[in-house]
């Protein structure tokens, strides 16, 4: 699904990039770590779902992690994160898939590729449990959703507005993102997960994406029906540097429907 509006600068870019980026040579088989298993002792714990993104830096990022990333991802579980996510993109995100496989040994969570994908062949790169696909980059939605089950992973389909949000649903998805920030001005609105979310269906696991960075925006987001919370910048702090990630992580984690006393 490709949409007319024209995009931001940063974000063409990225999917310049993206184009020429080879994928594998053969079709990966992985056994994945349930994400619905992990939602369920999350819920459990009395934990709010929280997926924390190891992100060394992103076009809108103020500046860059350096740390170790698997010392990063620890400490994400360490602080209650129900799951992983890793960015493999290298040219904007300092990403690599390198980096997804340490974190996936050294966690025993769910870890999520992040990347721009737009053909099947870049699946077989590396081993994940879950792997983004962005409604707005792929010609055929269902087609690429169907080849990431078929490998194994569960994949985690990224909306924007209510056009791709019936993409996804037609492509089958059951595990949609919903990303806060408009790709064509980079600007993040809390209310887009709020007003796209209205009518998904009660078999479809909801995460609200980018944006979210207090124990309000959690409370709000999760009041909206969100299942889980993608958050990367939040916790990562880029622009400071000894940040302290478990904690950061802890503070998302740990909040509540309830207003802050």
């Amino acid at each position: 699904m490709n949409s007319s509006t024209a995009l931001a600068p940063e974000v063409e870019s990225i999917l310049a990039a993206a184009r020429e980026r080879p994928g594998g040579d053969t079709p990966l088989e992985v056994a994945p770590r349930p994400f619905s298993d992990a939602l369920e002792r999350a819920e459990t714990d009395g934990r709010v779902p929280v997926i924390a993104e190891v992100k060394p830096t992103s076009p809108t990022a103020d500046g860059t992690r350096e740390d170790d990333p698997v010392e990063l991802a620890e400490a994400m579980v360490a602080g209650g994160a129900t799951a992983i996510s890793v960015l493999t993109e290298p040219t904007h995100f300092g990403g690599s898939p390198e980096t997804l496989t340490r974190v996936r040994e050294a966690v025993d969570v769910p870890v999520l590729r992040k990347d721009f994908l737009l053909r099947e062949e870049q699946l077989d790169v590396v081993e994940a449990d879950l792997v983004l696909v962005i409604a707005r980059f792929v010609d055929n939605l269902a087609d690429l959703v169907t080849a990431a089950r078929d490998r194994g992973f569960q994949p985690l389909v990224e909306v924007h507005d209510e056009a791709e949000l019936e993409a996804a649903l037609e492509a089958d998805a059951d595990l949609i993102g919903v990303n806060n920030r408009d790709l064509a001005r980079l600007e993040v609105d809390l209310g887009t997960f709020e007003s796209v979310s209205a009518d998904v269906p009660d078999d479809v696991t909801l995460i609200a994406e980018s944006g979210i960075s207090t124990p309000a925006d959690v409370r709000r987001m999760r009041a909206a029906g969100a299942d889980a919370l993608l958050v990367g910048s939040a916790i990562m702090d880029h622009g400071a540097e000894e940040a302290d990630v478990e904690a950061n992580t802890r503070r998302l984690t740990r909040s509540t429907v309830e207003e802050e006393t």
